[in-house]
């Protein structure tokens, strides 16, 4: 059994692959359970890194994720030998997540956290209305939409990018504003904004257009209205292979055809 030069804990998602690959480097490598190491290893995919991502916000443990899902865009690949090296080179990226703050049908607020993004979707079959002030100052009186996204650099390359919104690098002081499926007005197609500015989002007609609102996992039902700002205290840390930083694969992606 090998030792590491920082003390690890190692979680794994629920997949027989992941529960695997972790019983493999648990044999190799001394671990600790996660109150006591510096560092936690995480094996899945990009959601599990998310949930991890959560746990760990704000104690200074940073997280590297080896791929043993499906998609590992956070993650680093999954190798069992040289751990040790591999974490010594690592670089840190610092993440602070989005503050959701949501009002439901019933008057009643609602705060959550997101690293990726925050989300509004239409709940039925009839379109959104909703009504975007940016820093208190209105700025679409209205758009007709499947729905809207307030994305980080983490969470550019994730539904941002799928609903064509810009990716950003992972050092740009950004956040994308992309809508889902805008019908009116049909031609915008969204807004890049400093990263201190705060989103205000007013459903309109909220009752007989139903919206929720998704912070990476957690969910708002039928809310009325929806307030977004970046943390300026709160950071998860987060550590990539050197060969294989945060930004080569930021720069890679824009690069793909």
């Amino acid at each position: 059994m090998q030792s590491t030069s920082r003390p690890i804990a190692i979680l794994a998602s629920d997949s027989p692959e992941a529960t695997e690959a972790a019983e493999r480097l648990a044999a190799l490598y001394r671990t600790v359970e996660p109150e006591d190491a510096e560092v936690i290893v995480a094996l899945g995919g990009d959601g599990f890194m998310l949930q991890v991502l959560h746990r760990f916000m704000d104690t200074g443990k940073p997280i590297y994720g080896m791929n043993k899902g499906t998609v590992g865009f956070l993650m680093n690949e999954f190798r069992e030998d040289g751990l040790s090296e591999r974490l010594d080179r690592a670089s840190e990226t610092v993440i602070h997540p989005l503050e959701m703050t949501a009002v439901d049908g019933d008057g009643l607020p609602h705060s959550a956290l997101a690293i990726n993004e925050v989300a509004l979707f239409r709940q039925s079959y009839q379109a959104a209305r909703l009504k975007i002030s940016i820093d208190g100052k209105t700025r679409l009186e209205e758009l007709v939409c499947d729905g809207v996204l307030v994305a980080t650099p983490t969470g550019s390359t994730a539904y941002n990018l799928s609903a064509q919104g810009p990716i950003l690098p992972i050092s740009a002081p950004l956040l994308a504003l992309t809508p889902v499926s805008a019908f009116r007005p049909r031609r915008w197609r969204g807004a890049l904004l400093s990263r201190h500015q705060v989103v205000d989002v007013e459903v309109l007609e909220a009752q007989k257009r139903p919206v929720n609102a998704v912070a990476d996992h957690r969910e708002v039902k039928s809310v009325q209205s929806i307030r977004i700002r970046e943390s300026a205290n709160l950071r998860s840390l987060t550590l990539f292979d050197a060969e294989h930083s945060w930004d080569e694969r930021i720069l890679a992606e824009q690069f793909r055809y």
